[in-house]
């Protein structure tokens, strides 16, 4: 006879308990840079253009949440969109340098010569080939996210050990059931340490192609705000942004708990 009396409701308690705990160091730590900003603005009485308190910002955010939202909204749908096109191009291509070392020796080398294009230098040209609207933003943030993710995901694909290959080959599975069955489930802790990082150079991608030509988004709203030297406001994109861009990695972070369900899966990386 068991005697664990625990319920669900003692259980979700604990669980609630234990992300507070976790969740307790960081907050107070913001909270108390949050105060010694504030106490160090009005000591020294610190000009507000040069440094805002934070009470002044998120005044500031108040005053214009509406606008912050819409901008914010332009710059994370060029920023989800050019991250999931950028990972789905870059997996696609890591299976093919799986099957083909000739495609893999011929293809390589550009996607290294990509990345090391400054990405300020080549958003002027998408601008001017793809217009001011949602694509030049959405190709920046895909641009960011494609290296990362061909190289996690090329080793990943690679890293399956022999056991699970002769397994494989000893019950006359094809070349699709082993992909589909073992090289995938190898791979994906790869794909997603990847897709973590992305994710966040994705929102910064789609900003800096804001900065050379758009008509919504965070990025002029930066750069609005720096012309018109208006620090309340460049901080207020900033947090937003920041904010948005956290959110963006514990959804990543979700779906990653949702994908790797096995016990190792954590471990191989």
């Amino acid at each position: 006879m068991s005697n664990d009396k625990t319920t669900p409701g003692s259980r979700s308690r604990s669980g609630a308990f234990r992300r507070a705990a976790e969740l307790g160091p960081s907050l107070a730590l913001f909270l108390a840079v949050a105060c010694l900003w504030e106490a160090a603005v009005r000591l020294f009485q610190i000009p507000g253009y040069l440094l805002p308190a934070p009470s002044a910002i998120v005044g500031k955010m108040y005053a214009v949440h509406g606008m912050l939202l819409d901008n914010l909204i332009s710059t994370m749908t060029a920023a989800f969109l050019g991250f999931a096109i950028g990972t789905a191009f870059a997996v696609l291509l890591a299976v093919l340098f799986l099957y083909s070392r000739i495609a893999e020796r011929a293809l390589f080398p550009w996607a290294i010569t990509l990345k090391t294009i400054p990405i300020l230098a080549i958003a002027p040209l998408l601008t001017i080939w793809l217009g001011f609207g949602l694509a030049p933003k959405v190709a920046i943030a895909a641009i960011v996210c494609f290296f990362p993710t061909l190289v996690n995901a090329t080793k990943g694909f690679r890293t399956i050990d022999r056991q699970s290959l002769e397994f494989m080959t000893i019950i006359g599975a094809s070349r699709s059931q082993t992909f589909r069955h073992a090289r995938l489930y190898a791979a994906l802790p790869y794909i997603f340490a990847a897709a973590k990082i992305s994710s966040s150079m994705a929102v910064i991608g789609a900003i800096v192609a804001e900065f050379t030509g758009a008509n919504l988004g965070i990025g002029t709203v930066i750069v609005t705000a720096g012309y018109q030297q208006d620090s309340a406001m460049l901080f207020s994109a900033i947090v937003v942004s920041s904010v948005a861009t956290i959110l963006m990695f514990y959804l990543v972070v979700a779906v990653e708990k949702l994908c790797l369900f096995w016990p190792e899966a954590t471990a191989d990386v």
